[in-house]
């Protein structure tokens, strides 16, 4: 199957819509519980994952046959997963629908591929200080279809086997638009020049961003601010009350 004549599994793959997604053409919700099971020709071939509001919330490991949450706090085992066996016959039909559509591009139908070009930022989970443990974090927004390798170097190194980079997963969920995130532990010292490099199924070429240790701000700088600013707080307070038992002294004379 040819890139341009396999768009139509490739490009607009095989999407099963939550009741959720359902409910939200009809009208505008004030929170939107997404569910989106998707397969393709590309890694990750299956994937399956439930939002709120743009947020992934849980994510299905076939390999595993267990779901996993985003996030430690939340609890996967909770009555709204998607059963087993309902995944199951889902990534039947998935498999179904890819195969029937692919052959029917194929056979009838040479469309351009459609893809998304991966728009890449780089920032810290934490404010900036040079020689203090941080978390570096690459955004990948833009990505369609879902699958892209994702690389880090530091001053020119590789340093990607130190990383930890999540599924891409669906945002937006009446859109056909993906995000993915990576994350690489870090101490910045100054002159630190770190990249972060993502490649796109089937592309050859990458889209890139750098990041450098910008105007941190010492610790030491912001207690001696702080410090500096409680004492003159505390100077004009003062003077303030002083003026006040003067001028009410001055007055009570007047009297």
């Amino acid at each position: 199957m040819g890139a341009g004549r396999g768009s139509l599994a490739l490009g607009a793959l095989a999407w099963l819509w939550g009741a959720a997604v359902t409910a939200a053409l009809q009208e505008k919700p004030v929170h939107l519980f997404s569910q989106v099971f998707f397969c393709q020709r590309d890694p990750l071939l299956f994937n399956l994952a439930q939002a709120l509001d743009n947020d992934q919330l849980f994510w299905f490991d076939f390999p595993n046959s267990s779901w996993h949450a985003r996030l430690s706090a939340f609890h996967p085992e909770v009555p709204s997963r998607m059963p087993l066996a309902n995944v199951s016959a889902q990534l039947q039909l998935c498999r179904t629908l890819l195969t029937a559509l692919s052959n029917f591009s194929d056979e009838y139908i040479q469309m351009p591929e459609a893809k998304g070009i991966p728009q890449v930022s780089i920032f810290t989970r934490h404010p900036l200080q040079l020689g203090k443990p941080n978390t570096l974090i690459c955004s990948v927004t833009n990505l369609f279809p879902p699958s892209a390798n994702i690389s880090w170097e530091r001053n020119g190194k590789s340093v990607t086997g130190e990383a930890s980079t999540t599924q891409a997963y669906p945002v937006h969920a009446l859109e056909f638009d993906f995000e993915l995130y990576s994350y690489l532990e870090v101490t910045p010292q100054e002159g630190d020049v770190y990249s972060c490099s993502v490649t796109a199924a089937r592309d050859t070429h990458s889209s890139l961003a750098y990041w450098v240790p910008k105007d941190p701000v010492a610790s030491s700088f912001l207690e001696n601010l702080a410090g500096g600013v409680a004492i003159a707080v505390g100077a004009v307070l003062a003077v303030l009350g002083t003026f006040l038992i003067v001028k009410s002294r001055t007055t009570s004379s007047a009297e």
